[in-house]
């Protein structure tokens, strides 16, 4: 597995804290950090996970 879906994976969860930190505190610059790290979360899995499939890895 690829670095980069690990971390991908863990930008995603830690954007998924803020998010909702910042829903529940109506803190609306927290929340859309929290949306912001999720995407690029995602982006990275992304990439992590074309890199192994080009190695050939599952």
């Amino acid at each position: 597995m690829d670095k980069d879906r690990i971390e991908g994976s863990v930008d995603q969860a830690k954007g998924s804290v803020k998010e909702g930190a910042g829903k529940l505190t109506g803190d609306k610059k927290l929340e859309a950090e929290g949306k912001a790290d999720k995407a690029s979360g995602k982006v990275q899995n992304a990439v992590g996970g074309a890199k192994d499939t080009l190695r050939g890895d599952k």
